[in-house]
């Protein structure tokens, strides 16, 4: 049993949502960040980046309170000028996302706290206990939330019919951003909220997509307010804002590598050692890896397929069985001296969209040596080392679709 929780969303005004909906600060280089502060006051980057303008010290303080209380200030403002508004009736939130290859639909709403300590929504990744603690600061200072954790999940006939229904409304919201993606948002009714609570009844288990410090973030300040003497349990705190997904709606793609050396070994020192744990086939044109287990590696203008050979991961664990993983056990480490992957200067990681040419270019200019391409991990895969309590290895997938801040701003203490 899933549950999810309606809530009264703060959102755009219909006419601003364009403006306000906006991607993760990290994601934009520093000119066109600066180039979209200056030239629309509507953004949401003016409520999570509130000094970028100012002469201040909040600029050496990124994680302070005193910056914390800058964003909040700031997105009162955007209350006060009627840029956000709040829905006088709880609510949960049908978004689509298109784009030119893929459609992303799932509905906005609050994901237990509660499930989560019972691992009925499951994990995959490490968290780093002070970015966490940061974060748990940040929403306790600012009290909301506005970029949902992304949860994954079996599919459901009965969900897929309530959904199919809506989407044929006009939406609250329909925006075409440049890079070619449509944003759609329908406000489900009362009816039609307690039909998808229902179905999520039928649902055991929700897995972490995206999203891991964000989720984990909100249960520690959960029970931070249940330990100060307040505690509510009608209050959203017992929630935070996810946005659930079919799991066959998500495209999972890798995250592949590039490495600045070859460890003072020759391309073909290099190809010997490989030969060891892998069949080496060479490539008349590049494809990317057609099946699990093997990795496409390109150094020196020509690419190898490398395909693990049987008895090396017929007993594999979850794991083990993971490509990067695979990658790192018998390549990076022992040949190109690679031991931790978020440390080591002499790797770097590419998303799966940037495609082999991103590869190619990055080696043939000289600024690494060698590439792997790999095989995206299958949700079989994340499932079962969720399932397992494991932790899949450092940036292994790319997961989409990736979700815009501002448009269901969550309110935590209430």
């Amino acid at each position: 049993m899933t549950k999810i929780k309606a809530f009264k969303a703060i959102r755009p005004v219909r006419s601003k949502a364009h403006l306000v909906a906006s991607r993760a600060v990290a994601t934009y280089k520093h000119t066109i960040l600066e180039a979209k502060l200056e030239s629309n006051p509507y953004s949401f980057i003016h409520i999570i980046h509130p000094e970028f303008f100012e002469n201040d010290d909040t600029r050496t303080a990124p994680n302070s309170i005193e910056r914390f209380l800058k964003v909040k200030d700031k997105y009162e403002e955007f209350k006060e000028r009627g840029i956000l508004i709040q829905d006088s009736e709880e609510a949960l939130y049908i978004y689509r996302q298109s784009t030119p290859n893929h459609s992303y639909l799932g509905v906005i709403g609050g994901a237990s706290v509660q499930e989560y300590k019972d691992n009925k929504i499951k994990k995959h990744e490490a968290t780093l206990a002070s970015r966490e603690a940061m974060f748990t600061n940040y929403l306790d200072v600012v009290g909301f939330n506005a970029e949902p954790v992304l949860l994954s999940h079996e599919k459901s006939e009965a969900l897929d019919l309530i959904l199919a229904e809506i989407v044929k409304k006009r939406p609250e919201y329909e925006f075409t951003t440049t890079d070619e993606t449509t944003h759609e948002v329908w406000i489900a009714n009362k009816e039609e909220v307690k039909g998808i609570q229902k179905a999520y009844t039928e649902i055991d288990t929700c897995y972490i997509a995206d999203g891991h410090h964000r989720s984990a973030s909100s249960v520690r300040l959960h029970d931070a307010i249940a330990g100060r003497g307040d505690y509510d349990s009608t209050k959203n705190y017992n929630a935070f804002l996810s946005f659930f997904i079919d799991e066959e709606r998500l495209n999972i793609m890798p995250f592949n590598r590039l490495c600045k050396s070859l460890n003072e070994h020759t391309k073909s020192e290099l190809l010997t050692l490989v030969e060891e744990q892998f069949e080496v086939t060479e490539l008349q044109r590049p494809t990317p890896p057609e099946q699990l287990h093997d990795i496409h590696m390109f150094v020196d203008r020509s690419w190898y397929r490398l395909r693990l050979k049987i008895n090396k991961h017929t007993k594999l664990d979850a794991v083990s069985s993971i490509d990067a993983e695979i990658l790192t056990r018998y390549i990076l480490s022992p040949i190109l001296g690679i031991h931790d992957l978020t440390t080591d200067e002499n790797i770097s990681f590419q998303s799966g969209e940037d495609g082999i040419l991103a590869i190619e270019h990055s080696v043939n200019s000289g600024v690494n040596q060698v590439g792997f391409l790999l095989y995206p991990v299958t949700m079989e895969q994340l499932k079962a080392v969720a399932n397992e309590n494991a932790i899949m290895p450092p940036k292994s997938t790319w997961i989409e679709p990736k979700m815009r801040s501002g448009l269901t701003i969550y309110k935590i203490d209430e």
